[in-house]
């Protein structure tokens, strides 16, 4: 039961980075992309029937932790409260610059909830990549479970790291080019014309800075922690995770070479989960590693919840996510398609 609940929060984070991942990369490029107002409300309403919703599953995947590993969830949100109010602050911004833009006849407006839509998304995706970084490098731990880190010190891996450091400002920089490469997809995908063309060169340029950075990521991790390839050699089957990794990343260049958008699309959206599984699976079963000492760190076993709340709780999370599911598959079918915005038209 244990095992399971770790595969949910995994499987409910994937989820989130898939589906917001897509905003966040709109919201990166959005002053690349779209250069007029009228480009610039495609964009918007390229992602507005589904940013919001896509948002919730951050909820859910915080209210799944909260559920099944409870002093994981008090860890590290006291530890990382800084950087959390940042993410909140971020999602606020992200929320304004969509939601007010429209509210404001005024270009001045226009452009400040503009900018505060892209440089909230950019700053959202490095702060992402950057806690992925944190959890996979090790916090300093102490016997109760508690750890407390600065924003930075050294930008040094050491015993006194902060929560940015070379390693982290990398793992940020890769989330940073593969949403902005997923949004550039999603946006091909969505929109037509000028927005369109530009989404698709951009696509084709940042395809290189995922690749190398993916390599360069991979490399570093296994540095910084050699202990991630040791589920990898008891359990062979699990090089299978970076074949598909790379796999999705070739097929996405394919795809975009024939411009089926679609499928470019879909195959980042492998490429992000496979990632996300990859670090997973190289973690498990720990949940948050010591940098300190690995016996402080918070596994599945020492955090979880009991064993009857859990079994409790996959029912009521089976009929939830049944009904999420069933939710998201009508609004992006419902939506389906290019978007056309023309001058003058309300909304955005």
């Amino acid at each position: 039961m244990l095992t399971l609940w770790f595969i949910i929060v995994a499987l409910m984070l994937a989820t989130y980075v898939i589906l917001d991942g897509f905003d966040l990369g709109a919201g990166i490029l959005h002053f690349c992309v779209a250069r007029t107002d009228n480009e610039r409300r495609a964009v918007l309403h390229s992602i507005g029937p589904v940013w919001d919703g896509n948002e919730v599953w951050l909820l859910a995947a915080g209210g799944t932790l909260y559920f099944a590993f409870p002093l994981l969830y008090a860890s590290s949100f006291s530890g990382f409260y800084l950087p959390l109010i940042m993410v909140v602050w971020m999602l606020m911004g992200r929320a304004m610059g969509i939601e007010f833009r429209h509210h404001i006849r005024n270009e001045v407006w226009t452009q400040l909830f503009d900018f505060l839509f892209m440089i909230s998304s950019a700053l959202l995706a490095i702060f992402y990549g950057a806690a992925l970084g944190n959890v996979i490098r090790g916090v300093p731990l102490d016997q109760n479970g508690l750890f407390f880190e600065p924003l930075w010190t050294n930008f040094r891996v050491g015993a006194q790291n902060g929560i940015l450091d070379w390693y982290t400002v990398l793992a940020g920089l890769v989330a940073f080019f593969a949403l902005a490469l997923h949004g550039a997809n999603w946006l091909a995908m969505k929109t037509d014309g000028e927005v369109r063309r530009r989404a698709r060169h951009t696509a084709g340029f940042a395809w290189y800075a995922v690749v190398l950075l993916t390599i360069l990521s991979l490399v570093a991790t296994i540095w910084v922690r050699p202990g991630v390839l040791d589920n990898y050699r008891v359990y062979p089957v699990g090089y299978l995770i970076p074949v598909v990794v790379f796999a999705s990343l070739l097929l996405m260049r394919w795809f975009h070479a024939r411009e089926r958008d679609c499928s470019a699309f879909l195959s980042g959206a492998v490429y992000l989960a496979f990632m996300l599984v990859g670090a997973a699976f190289a973690l498990y079963p720990v949940l948050l590693p010591s940098s300190t000492n690995p016996a402080n760190s918070l596994t599945i076993y020492n955090v979880g919840s009991s064993a009857y709340g859990m079994k409790v709780g996959l029912v009521w999370w089976i009929l939830g996510i049944l009904i999420a599911v069933g939710y998201f598959v009508f609004l992006f079918r419902f939506f389906r398609g290019r978007v056309h915005v023309e001058e003058g038209q309300e909304g955005y």
